[in-house]
């Protein structure tokens, strides 16, 4: 019997490729859509894709937002993804000012569209590199293992910008401007790329979350 890890299934990601990616690790992956089953996780996985206050006003119609900061605090092992990431933290600028889940001090804010004496294209879209963010290396997070300069597959108009620096992780060079790739705070991580559509790179992510 593998590690067991529950997927919040409220509408708003592709959460069969993101169990695939799970199983392939050999963890047993189920799909929650209820608080009660939310709480029973040892380890609980939130994807999304999507505009942010969407996918907020889903988790609050189903009352997974009050269960999502209720098991954060059991300091149980929980990772975001894409969308996902990105509700963790307070509120979101896009669309106007929406409120997240507020685990995280923080913002998401629109890349910009110029930059560097350029136009950059938005959504940012493919392949990536990721490095460690604010010179810390990556031993003991979600990254352990993964050479600084691998890429991963990114699709996003919006990026996280953390109040707390140490929260970063990694970061990521799209066109001259640095976005969020990683964070980690504790046993919450998020991921603004998608693991599950990054290769054997991020099949090692998922182990590293699964403590694999």
């Amino acid at each position: 019997m593998g590690t067991e890890v529950i997927i919040i299934d409220y509408g708003r990601g592709n959460v069969a490729s993101v169990a695939q990616a799970f199983e392939r690790v050999g963890a047993r992956a189920s799909l929650a859509s209820t608080p009660h089953k939310v709480m029973t996780a040892d380890f609980l996985v939130l994807p999304g894709v999507g505009a942010f206050a969407d996918g907020m006003a889903a988790l609050k119609e189903r009352g997974l937002d009050e269960a999502l900061k209720e098991y954060s605090l059991t300091g149980r092992p929980f990772l975001g993804i894409c969308l996902g990431m990105q509700v963790l933290f307070d509120k979101s600028e896009e669309f106007g000012n929406t409120p997240g889940l507020g685990l995280l001090p923080g913002r998401v804010a629109a890349i910009p569209r110029e930059g560097e004496g350029r136009t950059r294209k938005v959504p940012h879209i493919g392949w990536s590199g990721i490095n460690p963010a604010d010179r810390r290396d990556w031993a003991g997070t979600i990254l352990d293992g993964i050479v600084p300069g691998e890429s991963v597959y990114f699709v996003h108009s919006y990026m996280a910008l953390p109040d707390i620096d140490s929260c970063r992780v990694a970061e990521s060079d799209y066109e001259g401007c640095l976005v969020t790739a990683a964070i980690q705070e504790g046993a919450l991580a998020g991921c603004q790329f998608h693991p599950e559509k990054s290769g054997q790179t991020g099949l090692k992510i998922i182990q590293n979350f699964l403590g694999m």
